[in-house]
């Protein structure tokens, strides 16, 4: 679906020095800086399915985005979506797309969103009918009917949001890109949409690439994830591959009946823990959680509840980020 290879593309900027001397100086002369965003990429993007593409801000994420969409010409290497160059098909190519930016919008900002879901639907000549059963999709999993008639800059940002996805699904895409889906969603809107994308990704199989910084994004709706940082990919894998570049070790958190902590092998060894009738332990990469629960119920320990938590996304992401630093 997605053919990415040996992808580049730098910019120039300038710097100046602070104040009015750096500014007349900067009239006559000015120090110029290659800042290379995206640096000699490549990924394969399969039919039908959910990548997490995330990096730290300035990684080249929003920049791979604008070159697979076109907006954005490479200096290098290739790009094929369908079979064809974003570049220089950009026309053919954007019926098959559908693209979401949470920093800027595709709706006409003076207008109802009904009006401005019109004039998409004249643009990507979607017949009547079609056009119908969306916008029924579309009320019943984003609730977009209660602001259908508002103008778009009435809208909260939840609302928006809902609407700009449906924005970029009306045409029935093959292809999603979201960058930053959900910046400043609050939890509800936030649950709902990641609901619609998962419906869309699984029901549709539309192929999705997403960026994001939000860990949860990426637990609940990635199954694969391309890392990439100072514009090269650092990481491109499953999600549990992923986990276990923080470490292989997994937790068990344990609720039970009575004051006495329960004799276990060395290998399942407690974790410090305050809370009384509260165990956790740390589980090891190959050891066996049915033999854990096989020895806790032989110890004759009364279980009221038990959690099992792989590696932490979130501490995994830290880590690398401060690498970077």
């Amino acid at each position: 679906m997605i053919q990415v290879k040996n992808l580049q593309k730098s910019f120039q900027i300038s710097r100046r020095n602070p104040g009015l001397k750096g500014a007349i100086i900067s009239l006559f002369h000015s120090n110029k800086e290659i800042i290379h965003a995206v640096e000699d990429v490549s990924f394969e993007v399969q039919p039908g399915e959910f990548v997490g593409y995330i990096g730290p801000n300035g990684a080249g994420k929003s920049t791979t985005i604008k070159l697979l969409t076109g907006v954005l010409i490479p200096d290098g290497g290739s790009i094929s979506v369908f079979g064809l160059d974003p570049a220089k098909d950009r026309r053919e190519n954007s019926k098959q797309l559908g693209v979401v930016f949470g920093q800027k919008t595709q709706l006409w900002w003076d207008l109802p969103v009904e009006e401005s879901f019109d004039l998409l639907k004249s643009i990507y000549k979607i017949d009547i009918k079609d056009y119908k059963n969306r916008m029924e999709m579309f009320s019943d999993l984003l609730g977009i009917r209660e602001f259908f008639h508002q103008q778009v800059r009435k809208l909260s940002l939840g609302q928006r949001m809902k609407a700009e996805i449906a924005a970029s699904l009306l045409h029935f895409p093959k292809v999603l890109f979201l960058d930053e889906p959900t910046i400043g969603l609050d939890v509800l809107v936030k649950e709902k949409v990641r609901e619609f994308i998962r419906i869309i990704n699984q029901e549709e199989k539309v192929t999705i690439l997403l960026t994001t910084h939000d860990v949860q994004d990426i637990e609940y709706l990635a199954k694969r994830i391309i890392l990439i940082d100072h514009g090269k990919i650092r990481f491109d894998g499953g999600l549990d591959s992923f986990r276990k570049l923080g470490g292989t070790d997994s937790i068990v958190e344990i609720q039970y009946k009575g004051d006495e902590i329960p004799s276990l092998p060395p290998e399942f060894s407690p974790l410090k823990n305050g809370s009384p009738n509260h165990l956790s332990l740390m589980i090891k990469e190959g050891e066996s959680l049915n033999r854990l629960l096989s020895v806790i119920q032989s110890s004759g320990l009364e279980i009221m509840d038990i959690q099992y938590k792989k590696p932490d996304l979130a501490k995994v992401i830290k880590q690398i980020y401060g690498e970077r630093s």
